[in-house]
């Protein structure tokens, strides 16, 4: 793909990409512009060492010492793998469900690549700048990736407490909401957890299949109702649930963005696609930043709180034209048991963002305000 810019970047991500770029650029051609992103060269060595490499960038992935000693002396900006980390800095792409949980059936979650990237988060990188420069490059290469990945897509978030169980009602209405939005063609984009946010991405990832079959899935995945105290089987009760099943194609339109920051809080396995980050200061803005086309906040506590204000900070300085709708399910919740509504009301008196904070109590009224 072609980004403008300074220039314009030839961004190139798999092996197949780079073939067809050495086809057409032709023997004795320019690398010039060229974007490498964490891609296995070695099946191009021989092409690329006639290419000439001045103004290519080149960020990670496979290649010989002599094509990189090559593209250095050429002219190529060339940025290495980072050495002793458990995860790719320079990944092309988001996670998956099956790429998080990956290792599941051999040792249980504390073998998966989810577990082992937080259990090294947690003890490697406190005053050590090689670990902070490889978290930093890979929350730098997920901010690109979710960039791309909804690009033209129409975003709503759906924010809730990670402590709804699946047997809760809450939990089937956050999954009915998202379902309902994500069949009148928003995507559906969570804080990527457990509880609400979960059922979140499991009403989206449904979102083309008639209602019936996510209640057949939200009877299925009540048999463990909580990551706690086996985050295996909460996981493997999930992914049995939507994988495998004719009947229940994946929408494409369900987005989770978690943090190991709050890694106790397993990732959850609706998410077509999770941009999981370090850190979460940089999760949150960007959660709230893409998610433009509204907000859903069901009942929370602390984190969801969090959020209610800073995407209120962000409506209030807005024009008229670029406030996002705020919707509020639960009054009770959001004027007596955290009375977040009276200080939104006030704070937003006066200003554009005034008709887009709604409340109401049923979630289905909710999905009505969205889809307007």
């Amino acid at each position: 793909m072609t980004r403008s810019g300074s220039r314009n970047w030839h961004e190139i991500e798999s092996p197949d990409e780079l073939a067809r770029a050495v086809q057409q650029a032709g023997a004795g051609g320019s690398m010039a512009g060229w974007q490498l992103q964490d891609v296995d060269a070695s099946a191009q060595e021989d092409a690329l060492l006639a290419l000439d490499p001045a103004g290519a960038l080149v960020l990670g992935g496979t290649m010989s010492a002599d094509l990189e000693q090559h593209l250095r002396d050429g002219g190529a900006l060339v940025f290495p793998d980072v050495p002793g980390v458990p995860f790719d800095p320079w990944r092309p792409h988001l996670y998956t469900p099956e790429e998080l949980y990956a290792g599941l059936d051999d040792g249980g979650y504390p073998g998966t690549l989810d577990a082992r990237v937080y259990g090294w988060s947690r003890r490697s990188h406190r005053g050590r700048l090689a670990d902070q420069l490889a978290m930093a490059i890979h929350d730098a290469s997920v901010d690109d990736a979710l960039e791309e990945r909804l690009r033209g897509h129409h975003v709503v978030g759906l924010m809730g407490g990670h402590a709804v169980s699946r047997t809760d009602e809450v939990y089937g209405a956050a999954a009915r909401l998202a379902h309902r939005l994500a069949a009148g063609g928003l995507t559906v984009a969570t804080g990527g957890g457990p509880g609400a946010m979960e059922a979140g991405n499991l009403g989206a990832r449904l979102g083309d299949s008639p209602p019936e079959v996510l209640d057949a899935a939200l009877a299925e995945v009540a048999a463990v109702p909580s990551y706690s105290p086996d985050i295996g089987s909460w996981a493997r009760t999930g992914l049995a649930a939507v994988t495998g099943h004719d009947d229940r194609p994946d929408s494409g339109r369900s987005v989770g963005i978690p943090t190991w920051h709050y890694g106790h809080e397993p990732p959850n396995v609706f998410a077509t696609s999770t941009a999981k980050y370090f850190r979460n200061a940089i999760r949150e803005d960007v959660l709230l930043e893409k998610c433009r086309d509204g907000i859903v906040y069901l009942p929370g506590a602390a984190g969801t709180v969090q959020e209610v204000f800073q995407a209120a900070c962000t409506n209030y300085y807005a024009d008229a034209d670029d406030v996002a709708p705020m919707v509020f399910v639960g009054e009770h919740h959001w004027t007596q048991v955290l009375p977040v509504w009276p200080l939104l009301r006030a704070l937003a008196d006066g200003r554009p963002m005034a008709r887009s904070v709604v409340l109401v109590d049923d979630p289905a009224d909710a999905a009505s305000v969205l889809l307007g």
